[in-house]
């Protein structure tokens, strides 16, 4: 039986993956290096190793000051695109052993290129990044990371828009979702949010946009008190589904609502999609994405300061990261401790 980790059990590192010119931030290259620079520092400086993905580590080495290289493992690996959450391995653990779950990668349901993004995972287990014994197969069934949260005790939270796409897996109904993530993920209590959408967003409403699951039964979602916002009514909507969840013991959810960025947009007059439900959790700190907006930026890290007590919370500015539509979250990937071979380390 499996049982699918939730994100801050004890971690060894974050995956990440460098801009490069065969990305989509070709057209901004150098700003789109300097934000993942920046992203890297922040989180070394707390003590969060980064095993980063890149297409010459010669380069890669170059664009890091020294005092961050020695926290960080490159590895030269071909890539599609920037965002390891969702094509980076998935960590379960069956009989007391980690596991780490390659599911397939189709661009988001086939809307961009995806080849090698598909593979990564098998190239870190053909590098010994990942031990064979760890590296499960399970490309048979699309799956991205960012479109599931759990709570580590059997609890699942997705949406019924990205998990039923027709173009991931044929269009599943809820039931025959729901059924492949018990079968692969050892869940036993599954919640699909009907509702919940963000201008912008090409991931079909993934769940670390909109809600996130945290400690002592606690969800923290993207809120929206602007009735104007055209935003508003989805947003509402999906509130008022999450006061209706329950947990697996038939217990409500405490409930945190984040605020919305004030609206970001492109070149084209097009909203991107600023979340601060976006944020990376490691061991000890709280990474959250900012957006230059003093007082939303402010209120959002004071806000999930309650969810977890405990942690520290630093803010990275994420305003060029948002250019391509995504932020913080979506460009990392924890990394249980154990999960990688532990000689990538020491390289």
């Amino acid at each position: 039986m499996r049982k699918f980790i939730q994100e801050w059990a004890p971690q060894e590192a974050v995956l990440m993956a460098l801009p490069n010119n065969n990305t989509d931030w070709a057209y901004i290259l150098h700003e789109a290096q300097l934000q993942y620079a920046r992203i890297i520092e922040t989180l070394t400086k707390e003590g969060v190793r980064v095993v980063l993905l890149c297409d010459d580590i010669e380069e890669a080495e170059v664009l890091l000051k020294n005092s961050v290289i020695e926290n960080v493992t490159f590895i030269n690996i071909p890539y599609n695109d920037t965002w390891t959450r969702d094509y980076g391995p998935i960590s379960v653990i069956k009989d007391d052993t980690l596991r780490a779950l390659d599911f397939g990668f189709n661009g988001w349901g086939l809307k961009f290129a995806s080849d090698k993004d598909n593979l990564v995972n098998l190239h870190l287990s053909e590098k010994f990044v990942m031990l064979p014994a760890t590296y499960r197969n399970e490309r048979d069934f699309v799956l991205e990371g960012g479109s599931i949260e759990t709570d580590g005790n059997g609890t699942l939270l997705t949406t019924t828009k990205c998990l039923c796409s027709p173009n991931r897996n044929g269009g599943l109904s809820k039931k025959e979702a729901e059924e492949e993530l018990r079968h692969r993920l050892g869940v036993d209590h599954v919640l699909f949010l009907d509702y919940g959408a963000l201008e912008g967003d090409d991931t079909d409403s993934h769940i670390d946009t909109l809600a996130r699951i945290a400690p002592d039964n606690t969800i923290i979602f993207t809120g929206c008190r602007n009735i104007d916002d055209p935003q508003f009514e989805e947003l509402l909507k999906m509130r008022a589904q999450l006061s209706l969840f329950r947990n697996a013991c038939g217990e409500p959810f405490n409930l945190i609502e984040l605020p919305l960025p004030d609206a970001i947009f492109d070149e084209d007059g097009m909203r991107l999609p600023a979340t601060y439900a976006n944020y990376l959790i490691t061991d000890n700190v709280i990474f959250m994405p900012t957006y230059g907006q003093p007082a939303n930026d402010t209120l959002a890290m004071q806000t999930i300061k309650i969810a977890f007590p405990n942690h520290k919370v630093v803010g990275i500015d994420c305003t060029t990261l948002i250019k391509q539509h995504g932020s913080l979250h979506c460009a990392t990937m924890q990394i249980p401790v154990n999960l990688f071979n532990q000689a990538v380390y020491d390289k």
